[in-house]
C-alpha cells in the first residue's frame, strides 16, 4: 500500500501556479477546504480560474481570493451567496460562467472519467444554452456540455488514512468526490489522518489512488460561515403558511420530494415522520428531517440545499452532488416544490434571474424543473408593485420549458390540464373576482 505525503498548508499552496485552473470542493462552507483556500490567499498566486459551486462567502474561502484579486474567472452554479462575487462578475472585474448545479457536477465527473462531454436536457431553451450545440435525442432537446478538468483540486474530507483513502462526513461529500478525480494534482485537507486499516474498506468514499497529498487542518465554527448555527427566529405569514399546507396535500406517502428555497422550505416544517415522505436535497441527502432543536450547526449536522443545518431521519442516506443530480435527471424524484418569479400559459417557468438585480445563481433549479416527475410552483400571486406573476408569456429569463404541473399562490391554485392553464381552487381569503383581476394569463375555470 502506498503512502501519500503529508504536507503543510504552505507547501500545498506553493504547488498552485499563476494561471492554473483550481477546482474547489464544498457546498457553501460545508466540506469546503477553507484552510487551503486561506493559505492560498496569503500567496501572490494570481490569474486563477476558480471552479466551484459558489465562491465561498464574503471574505471566507474563495471569497478571500476574490477580494485579493487573485481570480481571473469564476465558473460555478450559485454565486448569489457571495454578494462580492456577484458584483465582481456583473462589473466585469472577473469573467464568469454560470452552469446549472447538476450540469456542473456531471461535467466534473465526466472530466474525471475521461469522457469528453455529454448531452443533457437541463437548460434547453434557456439563456444558459445560448451558443451551445443542441440535439433532439429521444424526442427531447438536449444541450452539449464539455467535460471539466483542473490543474489542481483542493478538496475537504473528514478522515484520511496514510494511503490517501478518504471518508466524508454527512453532506460533506457534495462536489468533493467528483473533483478528487478531475485534476492533475489533488490535495485533500482532512480533519484526521489515521493508519491504514482504521477506515473500513466499505466506508472509503474516495480511494487513495486519486489523492496526491494530505494536509491536516482542524475545522472551527468560524470556518462554516452562515451554516455555523441555526437561526431560531422564523416569522411566517399566514398566506405563506397556507401555500405550504396546500402543497403538502399533493405529497403522498413514499414520495421522494425536493423542496426549494423560500416558501417550499416551509413544507418541511409540516411533514412528520409518520407521513412517510422522503425529502431529497440536491447537495447529497435523502431523508432530510427538521432543523435541530438545540441550535446546532454544520459541525454536528448535515445541511440542506439552503445551507441550513437539518437533522437526518431514520433510514437517511448521504451521497455526492453528481449522484444527487443523476437521481433528478433520471426521474427518481417524484415531486419538486419550487419558488417562482413567473409562470406562463405554456407552463414555462422563470425563477432564477431578474435583469438588473444583484443575482447570479441558478443552483439546481433547471435540473429539478426538467427532471422531477411533477413540478409544483409556490409563489405570491403578484409582485409588490401589483404586477402579475401568472402571465401570458414569461419575459424573465426562463428556467425550463413546458415543465410546470401546478401553481399555488396566496390567491389560487392552477393546474395544467390537457396543456391548458386551469384555475381549480381559490385560496383562503381570496375571491374569484380578485383572481381574475390580478392574473394576466388566459385560463380556464374548473372550480369544484
Amino acid at each position: 500500500m502506498k503512502t501519500v505525503p503529508q504536507i503543510t498548508l504552505q507547501e500545498a499552496v506553493a504547488m498552485v501556479k499563476d494561471g492554473d485552473t483550481l477546482l474547489q470542493g464544498g457546498f457553501g462552507m460545508t466540506g469546503n477546504p477553507v484552510h487551503l483556500m486561506h493559505a492560498l490567499a496569503e500567496t501572490k498566486t494570481k490569474n486563477l480560474t476558480f471552479i466551484g459551486n459558489n465562491v465561498g462567502e464574503v471574505g471566507i474561502g474563495g471569497g478571500r481570493l476574490l477580494r485579493n484579486g487573485q481570480l481571473k474567472k469564476i465558473i460555478g452554479s450559485f454565486f448569489t451567496s457571495n454578494p462580492e462575487a456577484v458584483k465582481a462578475a456583473q462589473d466585469g472585474v472577473v469573467e464568469s460562467e454560470l452552469l446549472p448545479q447538476g450540469t456542473l457536477a456531471e461535467a466534473i465527473r465526466a472530466g474525471g472519467a475521461g469522457i469528453g462531454g455529454f448531452f443533457t436536457p437541463t437548460s434547453a431553451g434557456t439563456d444558459l444554452a445560448k451558443g451551445r450545440e443542441t440535439k433532439i435525442l429521444n424526442g427531447v432537446e438536449q444541450v452539449f456540455i464539455p467535460c471539466i478538468k483542473g490543474n489542481v483540486a483542493f478538496i475537504r474530507a473528514w478522515k484520511a488514512d496514510t494511503a490517501g483513502n478518504l471518508q466524508y462526513r454527512m453532506t460533506e461529500q457534495n462536489f468533493n468526490r467528483a473533483m478528487a478525480t478531475a485534476a492533475d494534482l489533488v490535495i485533500a485537507e482532512v480533519e484526521e489522518i489515521v493508519p491504514v486499516g482504521e477506515i473500513p474498506a466499505e466506508s472509503i468514499h474516495t480511494p487513495g489512488s486519486y489523492v496526491d497529498y494530505l494536509v491536516q487542518a482542524t475545522l472551527t465554527l468560524e470556518d462554516l460561515g452562515s451554516s455555523a448555527a441555526v437561526s431560531s427566529s422564523k416569522k411566517v405569514s399566514e398566506s405563506r403558511l397556507n401555500m405550504a399546507k396546500r402543497a403538502l396535500k399533493e405529497l403522498n406517502k413514499g414520495n421522494v420530494v425536493n423542496l426549494g428555497i423560500g416558501i417550499p422550505t416551509l413544507v418541511a416544517d409540516l411533514i412528520s415522520e409518520e407521513d412517510g415522505i422522503i425529502l431529497h436535497t440536491e447537495n447529497g441527502m435523502l431523508g432530510v428531517g427538521p432543523a435541530p432543536t438545540d441550535g446546532g450547526g454544520a459541525m454536528d449536522y448535515p445541511v440542506n440545499a439552503g445551507k441550513v443545518p437539518v437533522t437526518a431521519l431514520k433510514g437517511a442516506s448521504y451521497f455526492d452532488s453528481a449522484d444527487s443530480f443523476a437521481m433528478i435527471r433520471g426521474k427518481h424524484v417524484d415531486v419538486a416544490v419550487m419558488g417562482g418569479l413567473q409562470v406562463d400559459e405554456a407552463a414555462n417557468l422563470a425563477n432564477w434571474a431578474v435583469p438588473g438585480q444583484p443575482l447570479l445563481g441558478v443552483g439546481g433549479a433547471m435540473d429539478l424543473a426538467s427532471g422531477a416527475k411533477k413540478l409544483i410552483i409556490t409563489m405570491m400571486h403578484n409582485e409588490k408593485n401589483g404586477d402579475a406573476k401568472i402571465v401570458p408569456v414569461c419575459d424573465l429569463p426562463l428556467t425550463a420549458l413546458k415543465a410546470v404541473d401546478m401553481v399555488i399562490t396566496d390567491k389560487a391554485v392552477f393546474e395544467f390540464i390537457d396543456g391548458k392553464l386551469t384555475l381549480t381552487e381559490i385560496m383562503p381569503g381570496a375571491t374569484l373576482e380578485e383572481v381574475r383581476e390580478k392574473t394576466t394569463a388566459v385560463f380556464i375555470e374548473k372550480l369544484s
